[in-house]
């Protein structure tokens, strides 16, 4: 698993389009067809044979009434992986943030994922584009909420997030989406186990030019780093590798504001909201 850009792979997603496929094939019905008795577009068909939209579980339960496949569809949406459940280029970061003992985590243009609250992150999924349809935005959103959960794990997973000041200045979502969000993150910031730190847009040096990257350490005390880009995320393992970005992100947390001096500024915003 060496740092390397992420292979196109096969998921339940496809597996299960290509079945859909062969049922509606055995009753010799076309995707129109089916699309009309279901009450869809053809389009929706046509995307989850691809294995490009995940099944429903409520469309998987029509489906296997119509065709008479005896639950087999939704057998196998309730069959998935959690991990698949959230958008492809998440899902090698995701699957080991929900274990790894730490997470250090530094954004420079949205409020990281974990820290989200709902309608920011519905804001965040509707800045997309291409744009996301509106039921893929809601499975990412709804993820996104779902994966937040790690946060609740215990033992407890000690996290600490680095935020690029002008995250607090952009109204995604709207003035008061963006208030409650750094009402939100200001809460986030009394807990025992999470750090929060601000860098301000005024600072000089700055050692995180080259982009956003998450660092997490693993049950078996393995360091990996995630990192992503347009079209692209890598997630390393090689000591070398590691090692560089851990000793960007100790720079980047000398060069940020404190705990404290950040919860003063949040304090600040929502004062002059």
């Amino acid at each position: 698993m060496h740092s390397a850009k992420r292979p196109k792979r096969v998921t339940s997603w496809h597996l299960i389009g290509a079945q859909l496929g062969v049922f509606r094939r055995a009753v010799c019905m076309t995707q129109v067809e089916l699309a009309r008795q279901l009450g869809v577009v053809e389009e929706t068909i046509a995307s989850i044979e691809q294995g490009r939209r995940a099944l429903k579980l409520d469309l998987a339960l029509r489906v296997d009434e119509l065709l008479d496949t005896k639950k087999a569809l939704q057998t196998a949406v309730e069959k998935v992986p959690q991990r698949e459940r959230f958008p492809l280029f998440a899902q090698d970061l995701v699957e080991h943030e929900q274990e790894a003992l730490t997470l250090l985590s530094y954004q420079n243009h949205v409020v990281p994922g974990l820290l989200q609250t709902e309608e920011y992150a519905r804001a965040v999924f509707g800045c997309m584009y291409p744009p996301l349809e509106a039921e893929v935005l809601e499975e990412w959103a709804s993820a996104r909420l779902e994966r937040q959960k790690v946060l609740e794990r215990k033992p407890r997973q000690m996290a600490n997030f680095l935020l690029e000041e002008i995250i607090l200045h952009r109204p995604i979502g709207g003035r008061q989406t963006l208030r409650n969000q750094i009402q939100h993150l200001r809460n986030c910031a009394e807990l025992p186990f999470i750090g929060l730190q601000i860098m301000p847009t005024s600072r000089e040096k700055h050692a995180g030019l080259d982009g956003p990257l998450i660092l997490m350490e693993t049950p078996d005390h393995d360091h990996l780093a995630y990192v992503e880009g347009q079209l692209t995320s890598y997630l390393h393992d090689d000591p070398d590798e590691v090692s560089v970005l851990q000793q960007k992100y100790g720079m980047l947390r000398s060069q940020a504001l404190s705990p404290a001096e950040s919860m003063g500024l949040l304090d600040d915003l929502l004062g002059d909201s």
